[in-house]
């Protein structure tokens, strides 16, 4: 079995901040580059964040840059999306993707509220 799975979602109000965290098991979490994307009512899944395995590269979506914080843990298989500054734009429902091996969660919808 290898799975992810996200936590931490909800509902804030604009200019909050939410701390999304995707959980992996049945496999070597630390091996995988790990992807945030998040995908709004009727429009096609974007890529969020992403981080390499062992934390040193990461990539932000232009929308977030310099908002959003990706970050890992892989002793706890761990990785992390630390969102700031929260606009409304920014509601949508946010997944979790590994590389190694392909694997999606279930999604965790956070909502913020003006």
């Amino acid at each position: 079995q290898v799975q992810v799975a996200e936590s931490g979602g909800g509902v804030v109000q604009a200019g909050g901040s939410l701390r999304l965290t995707c959980t992996g098991s049945g496999y070597t979490f630390s091996i995988s580059d790990i992807g945030w994307y998040r995908q709004a009512p009727g429009k096609q899944r974007e890529l969020v964040a992403r981080i390499s395995s062992g934390g040193g590269k990461k990539i932000y979506s232009d929308s977030v840059k310099g908002r959003f914080t990706i970050s890992r843990d892989n002793a706890k298989n761990e990785v992390y999306l630390l969102m700031n500054s929260l606009t409304v734009e920014d509601t949508a429902v946010y997944y979790c993707n590994s590389l190694v091996p392909i694997q999606w969660g279930q999604g965790t919808q956070v909502t913020v509220s003006s």
